[in-house]
């Protein structure tokens, strides 16, 4: 999952895949039961750190970003 890239724009704030190597296995992996997971997660936290550095809420995230809900 390191080099999936379905946005098309880029923000500063992006992880490069440098640093989501080394972020990528402290996350856990998808259990054998639930739903399977259909968002990138390397996206999700790409969103956080853009709502971090912009001060905005989850609602007013572009929408190159997985939905708010996630």
């Amino acid at each position: 999952m390191a080099d999936i890239r379905k946005k098309q724009k880029r923000y500063p704030t992006d992880l490069t895949d440098a640093e989501w190597l080394l972020i990528e296995p402290l996350i856990p992996t998808a259990g054998r039961r639930g739903r399977p997971r259909k968002t990138d997660l390397r996206e999700v936290v790409n969103a956080l750190r853009y709502l971090v550095r912009s001060g905005w809420g989850w609602e007013m995230l572009p929408k190159e970003f997985p939905p708010w809900q996630t």
